[in-house]
């Protein structure tokens, strides 16, 4: 039994060669391929054990029809790994004075999904960059009658909303202050991604017998800080999915069209890549991977990009598996530099 460590050299060409010639034909690929397609000036039979030793090791898949291997999605993980270490993967900051051109940004990003999905051939997406800045400022509890206090919840910008909320026996104002004491101590100036389960549970820790009323105010930040405006998500190229075999004959496709119509599915899809606070830069999900279940059978790669502080948006391509992930990144980071420059001479 191969014990995995760090692939040899050879190795990795190897399954370079595979993942590359795979991504090129869609066939499984053979030995005798291999010894073309590489300059190692290696024996068939060398290729072969080698082959067998990424096999083992789940790099590689043989399909029950050929001699051939495919990449598993273990080997399309580890390539798509050292291409991005090489590639830049930061996006750069874009300017806020874009958002005063909602116009305009709507036919940029139109445009922006269009041109995306031409030079990709695969279903893409962009989102409306959203205002996520919301920070907590002041929260004060004040007991309206024995059962109903009010939270009176300050955002930046002295944004001030109200929120009623029931309790099952008054609290004294001793206890009261206590609170107001801990929740402004805690939260000021933080945004409503920044609190999460840890801090939760030590607010809840420190308010001892009024845990739950703590846990109703957290609740009432969360809806009160939350954006007002819908986001626009805007996409193209969806019935490209119908030119790649494996995807086109599995009721996947009919379900990758439906989530592009519905939108749902990929409002969903951007929440969770702007909520993870680490994608900066550019994201690749592969097979289950996926955020969303519809889409387990492709590669999904995203992108945040960012207006300003808290101004974010999401770039996203859809296609199959065997996605040319090399030109993906860099149509990724070429759209970048377009919005960059058409925004810069916005200003």
């Amino acid at each position: 039994m191969i014990q995995e460590q760090e692939l040899s050299e050879r190795k990795l060409k190897i399954l370079q060669a595979i993942i590359k010639n795979y991504l090129e034909t869609g066939e499984p690929v053979g030995s005798r391929t291999i010894s073309k397609y590489t300059d190692l000036n290696l024996s068939s039979a060398t290729i072969r054990n080698e082959m067998a030793d990424l096999e083992e090791l789940g790099y590689i898949l043989q399909p029950h029809t050929s001699a051939g291997r495919i990449p598993s999605d273990k080997g399309y993980r580890l390539y798509v790994d050292m291409l991005m270490e090489q590639k830049e993967q930061e996006l750069s900051e874009m300017q806020d004075q874009m958002l005063e051109k909602a116009d305009k940004m709507d036919q940029l990003l139109k445009q922006a999904a269009k041109v995306l999905a031409n030079s990709t051939n695969y279903a893409t997406l962009v989102s409306s960059p959203m205002n996520n800045r919301n920070r907590i400022k002041f929260i004060q509890l004040t007991m309206v009658d024995e059962e109903q206090m009010i939270a009176v919840i300050v955002l930046d910008g002295n944004v001030i909303k109200n929120k009623i909320i029931h309790v099952d026996e008054p609290i004294n104002n001793e206890n009261l202050l206590k609170l107001n004491m801990l929740l402004n101590t805690t939260l000021n100036g933080m945004s409503i991604e920044e609190i999460n389960l840890g801090l939760i549970a030590r607010l809840k820790e420190g308010a001892g017998i009024h845990s739950e009323v703590v846990g109703n105010v957290l609740d009432a930040v969360a809806e009160v800080i939350q954006v007002d405006e819908d986001m626009q998500i805007y996409t193209s190229g969806a019935t490209n999915i119908f030119k790649y075999p494996e995807l086109s004959d599995k009721q996947s496709a009919q379900e990758i069209i439906s989530a592009f119509e519905e939108k749902q599915q990929l409002t969903d899809l951007v929440t969770q890549t702007l909520s993870n606070e680490e994608n900066t830069g550019i994201q690749v999900y592969i097979g289950d991977e996926a955020p969303v279940k519809t889409m387990k059978d492709c590669s999904v790669v995203t992108a945040t990009y960012e207006l300003g502080d808290g101004v974010k948006g999401t770039i996203g391509i859809i296609g199959p598996k065997r996605m040319d992930y090399e030109n993906v990144l860099k149509s990724m980071k070429r759209l970048q530099s377009e919005l960059d420059q058409m925004f810069h001479k916005e200003e």
